[in-house]
């Protein structure tokens, strides 16, 4: 979810870390008191989907073709969805009470519908004939996915192992337990008509705490990129709030809400828009805050007599440029997932700005332009948090007045211009601009040319 930083920050001294223990410490106790309040009990409702289909995987062994019978006449000016496809399909049943058996299916046909060739592993789903409870249909619903996605998520996890090693692992880690809180705690929590806004905002600030810890470990850097992460969050929600009731948006901007709204009608759609704010703008915002909580610990190591404002200044520069690229992030994340939504728009023909105004359209357009607003402000919010907490642990370790003097060093222009002059030739007398070698250091080496000049 977050930059990785393996160089170890300093620790800090322990004035600093015990004023960010009782900063962060309480913020916890109060996220986990308020997850308690909110978890949801006795299970989401279950709505009604209809009765299970039987679903059994199986291996494709024959595909016959054959010509489509020819359809009657349709009016001028009706869309052609295609020339469809027509024939049967031999499927080995691999499981279940029919394990083994061949059965005869027609060839999928229709939007969506798959494309099978012998090999293939597919799903069947058996269907009683209304006419005759005794007899069963079979069709094919779609191909198996199980083993190319285990094998995606291997080789996702051995690159980021190998790259990242116990910071990898670390991250394996903090991705588990942000699906765990996601599939156990937010998205329970919504279907049992809890408030989404305030679930999310819990769930979001839960996941913050137990990923960016266990990620980057228990340090002030990483306290001041929590402390970053939860006031960006509250002023994402906060300007969500605020931009989804000037608009007027209701919630029902996409397909997918006014399904849910049929199939559950008491959930806040309009809750549930700025709970994906949250959600959504999370994964960045971790990102920002603890690069620029490192960006002021390594400036701060490379050049100790550097003030709190010019620690400030130079890592908001780095952050400038951090932001310029993460905007276009943002923008483009929610257009590759809105591709359809955008091509349909192309092919509407009403004004432009009837479009952009349009509660399907504008539902993105507020959705970008907030998570850009709280991403900006985790910027000068997290560098100063951390040049505060950088400088005061400098000052800190300073050493006192009383403490003694430190050694002076020699110069030295002069040692090496003593080293390198020459003695005279056949001289007695001996060179004075370098150190007699005492007597004891004589009769302890006893080879002649052993070198006993003192290191400057």
């Amino acid at each position: 979810m977050a930059a990785d930083h393996t160089h170890p920050a300093p620790s800090a001294p322990p004035r600093v870390r015990r004023i960010l223990v009782v900063t962060v410490v309480p913020l916890f106790v109060a996220t986990v008191l308020a997850a308690a309040l909110l978890w949801p009990r006795g299970g989401s409702p279950q709505t009604d989907g209809g009765a299970d289909v039987p679903r059994h995987p199986g291996t494709v062994t024959r595909v016959v073709s054959e010509p489509c019978p020819p359809v009657p006449s349709v009016p001028e000016g009706t869309p052609r969805v295609g020339e469809g496809r027509c024939g049967t399909v031999d499927v080995r049943v691999d499981d279940g009470p029919a394990a083994g058996q061949q059965v005869r299916t027609p060839v999928p046909d229709g939007p969506g519908a798959p494309r099978v060739e012998v090999g293939d592993e597919v799903i069947l789903v058996e269907l009683a004939d209304p006419t005759d409870p005794t007899t069963s249909n079979w069709n094919i619903a779609e191909h198996q996915r199980g083993t190319p996605m285990v094998w995606l998520a291997v080789v996702f996890a051995a690159a980021i192992v190998a790259f990242g090693r116990w910071r990898g692992l670390a991250a394996l880690a903090g991705l588990a337990a942000s699906f765990a809180i996601l599939l156990t705690f937010v998205l329970p929590g919504i279907g049992a008509g809890r408030s989404p806004l305030l679930v999310a905002v819990v769930g979001a600030a839960l996941i913050m705490f137990v990923v960016l810890y266990l990620t980057h470990g228990v340090t002030a850097q990483t306290s001041v990129a929590v402390l970053g992460t939860l006031g960006s969050l509250v002023l994402t929600g906060v300007l969500a709030t605020i931009a989804t009731a000037a608009t007027h948006l209701t919630g029902f901007g996409s397909e997918d809400a006014t399904t849910l709204s049929m199939f559950q009608g008491d959930v806040d759609l309009h809750g549930l828009l700025l709970a994906g704010i949250i959600i959504g703008s999370l994964g960045v915002l971790d990102d920002v805050t603890v690069t620029q909580a490192a960006t002021v610990t390594e400036l701060a190591n490379a050049n100790p007599g550097l003030t709190r404002l010019q620690l400030y200044r130079a890592a908001t520069r780095v952050g400038r440029a951090h932001i310029a690229s993460t905007v276009n992030t943002i923008v483009l994340a929610y257009a590759g997932a809105s591709l359809p939504l955008l091509l349909l728009l192309t092919a509407d023909s009403r004004p432009i700005g009837q479009i952009l105004t349009s509660e399907f359209l504008a539902q993105e357009i507020v959705r970008s332009a907030v998570a850009t607003l709280g991403l900006i402000a985790a910027v000068p919010l997290t560098t100063g948090l951390a040049a505060v907490v950088t400088a005061a642990g400098r000052t800190e370790a300073t050493p006192s007045t009383d403490a003694p003097a430190p050694r002076p060093q020699p110069d030295r222009t002069e040692a090496l211009a003593a080293l390198s002059s020459p003695r005279k030739a056949g001289s007695d007398e001996p060179d004075r601009t370098r150190p007699a070698p005492p007597s004891e250091a004589t009769d302890r080496w006893p080879e002649s040319n052993r070198s006993t000049d003192t290191a400057w």
